[in-house]
């Protein structure tokens, strides 16, 4: 495949993303496979898969809206709490508004 055709939140992943997506994809979608090979929870696996959702789903909006996407990618990352998000998010639409 050529690179310009890889779509873009292929390209978002980080290597330990992608990483745990190519064992999710060999191990069936397993998560209890998963939770045995990274030797963790159900739950902490479960929680790891809902953030990567997350980054895929954010990675897919950022064509429209990069910096929304941006602060949302922030907050799944843990590196900014989601109520600071969204008052981030709020105050650019309505400077965005204006």
């Amino acid at each position: 495949m050529e690179i310009d055709k890889i779509p873009q939140w292929i390209l978002a992943l980080e290597q330990e993303d992608a990483a745990f997506l190519k064992n999710f994809i060999l191990k069936s979608g397993s998560l209890k496979e998963i939770a045995k090979l990274y030797e963790v929870s159900y739950p902490t696996v479960r929680l790891r898969l809902d953030k990567l959702i997350q980054k895929i789903e954010i990675s897919d909006q950022q064509e429209d809206e990069p910096f929304q996407a941006f602060i949302k990618g922030l907050a799944v990352d843990s590196r900014i709490d989601l109520e600071t998000a969204k008052i981030i998010i709020d105050k650019y639409k309505k400077e965005k508004e204006r």
